[in-house]
C-alpha cells in the first residue's frame, strides 16, 4: 500500500467522519427544533379551542358546544402541527381537520422520519354533547426539515468529492519525488554510487535529497578508501614476497660464493703455513687470513640483511618464536634497554602458527617498526610488548615505552611514515589502531586485529579490478 493511497484513504475517512459528525449535529438540532415547534403549535391550538369552548359554555344561546366547535373548526380549516378530531356524544366523528399540504411534494425517507419525529402528544376535552381530541402532527415540519437537510447533503457530497479530488491531485504532485528517491536508494543498494538526486521544490524532500547525495558521496569515498587499503595490502604482500625471494637468493647464491671464497682463502693460508720457508709465504698466509676474516664479516652482514628482509624463524617456528628472537636481538644490540615481551598462554602453545602468513608478518613488522621508533625518536629505556588472543579469536597487541612522548593532536601522523605504515597494515587487516601519548609520558600503541586470515592476493586483486570497472 503506497503512501499516497494511505494519505488519500486517511483524508477520505476524516472527511466522512466530519460529514457524519456534522450530519449528526444537524439531525439532533432538527429533532429538537421540530419538537419545540410542534409543542408550541399544539399549546396554541389547545388554548384557542379552550377559548371557544368556554365562550360556548358561557353563551348557551350560541347552541350546543359541539355544534359551535364544528362550525368553528370548519371555518378554521388546516391547522399546522396539529390534527383535530370532533366526536358527538355517541362517538361518531363530526369533524377531522385536513392533512397538512405544506411541502407536499417532498417525501422524506423513513430513516429520517424516525430520527427527527417527536413523540405524539394527545389532548382530549369533554364538551357538551361530544369530545374534542387534539393530536400533535410533525409531518409538515419533517418535510420542511428534509428539504433543507437534503440540500445540505448534496452540498456536503459535492464538497467531499471536490476535496478528495483536489487532495488526490495535490498528493500526486507533491509525493512524486518519493518514487525518484526510492529508485535512487535501490540503485545505491545495488552498488551504483554515482546516483545523485536533483533539487526538489519542497524543502523536506530537498533535504532528503541532499542527505542521500552526501551519503552516496561518503560511500564513494569509503569505497575508494577500501580500494586503497586493499591496494596497500597488495603492495605490502608483494614487498614481503620480494623480500623473501631476495633473502633466499642472498642466502643461497651469495652465501655459497662467500663460503667458497673463505674455503679457498683457508686452503691458501694452510698451504702457505706448510711451506713457510720465506717472507713471501708469510705474507701470503697473512693476506689469506685477512680474506677469511673479510669473508666472515660479509657472511655475518649478509645474515643480518637476510634477517631484516625475512626472518627465517617466521616460516619455520611461527610468530611467537620470531618475536622472542627479535626481542633478544634488540636486547643484545642495546644492553641498556629493558624489553619485556608477554604472550598469552593460548599463544605460548604454538597457536600463533595457525594465524596465517599475512597476519603473522604484519604483526611482526609492526613490532619491529615500534622498536625502531622507540630507539630512534622516543629515547626510551623500557619497552613492554603484549600480545593476547581473546576467546573470540581477536588479537590484541599493545606496545608501550617510557620515552619522551609527543602531543598526538599536534602531530601530523600522515607525515610520520612509521606510524602511517603501521596504521595502514592494521587497516588492511580490518583492525583498529589507537595511539596514546603525551610529552614526557611515553607512548602507547593499542592494536586489535580479527583472528582470521585476510583474503589472498588473487582475491584482493580481483576485488580492486571489479571496483575499478564499476
Amino acid at each position: 500500500m503506497s503512501l499516497r493511497f494511505r494519505l488519500n484513504l486517511l483524508i477520505t475517512l476524516l472527511s466522512m467522519a466530519f460529514i457524519l459528525v456534522v450530519g449528526s449535529i444537524l439531525v439532533t438540532d432538527t429533532r429538537v427544533s421540530i419538537r419545540e415547534r410542534v409543542e408550541a403549535a399544539s399549546r396554541v391550538t389547545v388554548q384557542l379551542l379552550d377559548t371557544v369552548i368556554i365562550s360556548s359554555t358561557l353563551n348557551p344561546e350560541m347552541g350546543p358546544t359541539h355544534v359551535v366547535l364544528q362550525g368553528f373548526l370548519a371555518s378554521l380549516g388546516y391547522v399546522r402541527s396539529s390534527h383535530i378530531t370532533l366526536y358527538d356524544y355517541q362517538g361518531y366523528e363530526l369533524y377531522s381537520s385536513p392533512e397538512s399540504t405544506f411541502k407536499s411534494d417532498v417525501s422524506p425517507p423513513q430513516w429520517f422520519v424516525k430520527l427527527v419525529q417527536p413523540k405524539v402528544e394527545r389532548v382530549e376535552r369533554r364538551i357538551r354533547y361530544g369530545t374534542l381530541v387534539v393530536e400533535s402532527s410533525a409531518a409538515g415540519s419533517i418535510r420542511e426539515a428534509w428539504a433543507g437537510f437534503n440540500q445540505l447533503m448534496w452540498v456536503g457530497l459535492g464538497f467531499f468529492v471536490i476535496l478528495n479530488t483536489l487532495v488526490y491531485i495535490l498528493l500526486s504532485h507533491s509525493l512524486k519525488p518519493i518514487g525518484r528517491i526510492l529508485g535512487a536508494i535501490n540503485r545505491i543498494e545495488q552498488g551504483d554510487l554515482t546516483t545523485r538526486l536533483p533539487t526538489f521544490p519542497l524543502p523536506e524532500f530537498d533535504t532528503i535529497g541532499h542527505s542521500l547525495n552526501r551519503m552516496a558521496e561518503s560511500l564513494t569515498a569509503e569505497r575508494l578508501l577500501e580500494e586503497n587499503r586493499q591496494l596497500t595490502h597488495l603492495i605490502q604482500k608483494h614487498i614481503e614476497d620480494e623480500r623473501r625471494s631476495l633473502a633466499r637468493e642472498l642466502h643461497d647464491e651469495l652465501g655459497q660464493y662467500v663460503t667458497a671464497i673463505k674455503t679457498f682463502a683457508v686452503g691458501i693460508a694452510n698451504k702457505a703455513k706448510a711451506n713457510s720457508t720465506g717472507t713471501g709465504m708469510t705474507e701470503i698466509a697473512s693476506s689469506a687470513q685477512v680474506i677469511v676474516s673479510a669473508a666472515n664479516q660479509i657472511y655475518d652482514g649478509m645474515h643480518n640483511i637476510v634477517r631484516q628482509l625475512r626472518p627465517g624463524s617466521l616460516d619455520n617456528l611461527g610468530l611467537a618464536e620470531t618475536l622472542k628472537d627479535l626481542v633478544s636481538s634488540y636486547q643484545v644490540q642495546h644492553p641498556a634497554l629493558n624489553i619485556q615481551l608477554y604472550l598469552s598462554e593460548n599463544l605460548q602453545s604454538g597457536n600463533l602458527q595457525s594465524l596465517g602468513e599475512t597476519i603473522s608478518i604484519n604483526l611482526y613488522r609492526i613490532v619491529q617498526e615500534s622498536l625502531n621508533n622507540a630507539l630512534k625518536y622516543a629515547q626510551a629505556t623500557s619497552i613492554e610488548i603484549r600480545l593476547i588472543k581473546v576467546s573470540d579469536g581477536e588479537l590484541q597487541l599493545s606496545i608501550k615505552d617510557n620515552g619522551i612522548g609527543m602531543d598526538v593532536d599536534a602531530v601530523d601522523q600522515s607525515r610520520h611514515f612509521g606510524l602511517l605504515g603501521m596504521r595502514e597494515r592494521v587497516q588492511a587487516l580490518h583492525g583498529t589502531f589507537v595511539i596514546e601519548s603525551a610529552p614526557s609520558q611515553g607512548t602507547s600503541i593499542f592494536i586489535n586485529v580479527p583472528g582470521n586470515e585476510v583474503p589472498s592476493i588473487e582475491v584482493l586483486g580481483n576485488n580492486i579490478s571489479r571496483n575499478i570497472e564499476n
